[in-house]
C-alpha cells in the first residue's frame, strides 16, 4: 500500500553561505552553531551559584579555552571513528581519503570519545575535576546534536529505511524512488531536543554537586535514543546489518550504531550509580561535607 503522503525532498542548497571562493556548508555551520551555543550555555551554567555547592567549578576563561580543545576532539575523533568503525577497508586501500573530510564521513561515537579525551586532558592541564568537566559537556552537547541532525537532513544523507506505510515519508534524491523515514529529523527530536530537555531538568534538580552524575545520565540517554532511532535509520551501505535479517524493513537486525551504544549504556548506568552513592565525590572534611549534603 503506497503512503498517504510521500513528500519530495526539499531542494535546499548544501552551501549555506558563499563568499567568492569561500563556501560554508550547512554541515560545517551546524558544528559552528553547536559549539557557539554550547559555549554560551556553559558560561551561564558556571555562573549559576545555586548549581555548584562546594564543588570546584571552572572559570569563564576556562570555558572559553575549552571550546578549542573540544572542537579538535570532536573533529579528529569523529573522523578517526568513522574510518575505524564504518569503512576501514576503503581507507586502508586509499589512505589519502582519510583527509578528505569534505566528502563526508563522521562518527558520533568517535567524536564522543575524542571530546571526552580532550575534556580530560584539559581538566588535567588546568587542575580541574575531569568528571565535572564531562558533566558540563553533557548538558550542552544536545545543542550540537540537534543542529547536526538537521544538517544531515538538509544534505539528504543518513536517510531512513523504506517506509511504504508512513504518512510523512520522504523521497531522498540519493535514496532512489523509495519513500523513506526522515530518520535525521527523528534523531534531531530525540538525541537533540528531548535529550536537551532531560539534561536541563537533571541539572536543575541535581546541579553539579555529584561529579559524574550528569555525564552518566547523558551517556545512558543518548544510548537509548540512538538505539531507538537506529530502527528507522538505514544502515551504512558498506556494513548493512551486523546481525539478524538483512532486510530494509523496520526492526530488521542489529546495526553498528546499536552495537556501539551498548557499552555506552553500561558506562552511563555505572556512572549514575557511582555518582549517586557519592563514590565520585572528592573527599572533604568537616563543614564542607555538611554544607554539600544539605544541598542534595
Amino acid at each position: 500500500m503506497p503512503p498517504i503522503l510521500a513528500l519530495p525532498f526539499p531542494a535546499i542548497d548544501p552551501v549555506a553561505v558563499s563568499l567568492g571562493p569561500i563556501e560554508i556548508k550547512w554541515y560545517a555551520l551546524s558544528y559552528i552553531v553547536g559549539l557557539i551555543g554550547g559555549w554560551f550555555y556553559a558560561r551561564r551554567l558556571v555562573q549559576a551559584d545555586s548549581l555548584w555547592g562546594v564543588t570546584t567549578r571552572p572559570s569563564l576563561p576556562d570555558i572559553d579555552d575549552l571550546v578549542v580543545w573540544v572542537a579538535l576532539g570532536v573533529v579528529l575523533g569523529g573522523r578517526i571513528g568513522y574510518v575505524l568503525f564504518y569503512n576501514l577497508p576503503l581507507y586502508l586501500d586509499q589512505p589519502l581519503e582519510i583527509l578528505a573530510i569534505r566528502n563526508g564521513g563522521m562518527s558520533f561515537h568517535g567524536g564522543f570519545l575524542g571530546a571526552i579525551l580532550a575534556l580530560l586532558l584539559f581538566a588535567r592541564a588546568r587542575g580541574l575535576n575531569g568528571l565535572t568537566m564531562l558533566d558540563i559537556a553533557a548538558v550542552v552537547v544536545p545543542i550540537g546534536l540537534f543542529f547536526g541532525r538537521i544538517a544531515n537532513f538538509v544534505n539528504g544523507e543518513l536517510w531512513g529505511r523504506p517506509a511504504p506505510d508512513f504518512t510523512y515519508a520522504v523521497i531522498f534524491p540519493t535514496g532512489g524512488d523509495v519513500p523513506r523515514y526522515p530518520s535525521q529529523l527523528f534523531e534531531a527530536a530525540t538525541e537533540g531536543l528531548l535529550l536537551f530537555i532531560v539534561m536541563a531538568l537533571a541539572v536543575w534538580r541535581y546541579g553539579f554537586r555529584k561529579p559524574g552524575l550528569l555525564g552518566g545520565i547523558f551517556v545512558l540517554g543518548y544510548a537509548v535514543t540512538r538505539t531507538f532511532c537506529e530502527f528507522f535509520r538505514e544502515p551504512d551501505r558498506q556494513l548493512g546489518f551486523l546481525f539478524g535479517r538483512d532486510v530494509d524493513a523496520l526492526g530488521g537486525g542489529i546495526t553498528m550504531g546499536m552495537l556501539l551504544c551498548l557499552p555506552m549504556a553500561i558506562v552511563g548506568l555505572a556512572a549514575i550509580v557511582l555518582a549517586a552513592r557519592g563514590v565520585t565525590r572528592p573527599r572533604r572534611e568537616g563543614p564542607e561535607i555538611q554544607a554539600e549534603a544539605g544541598q542534595i
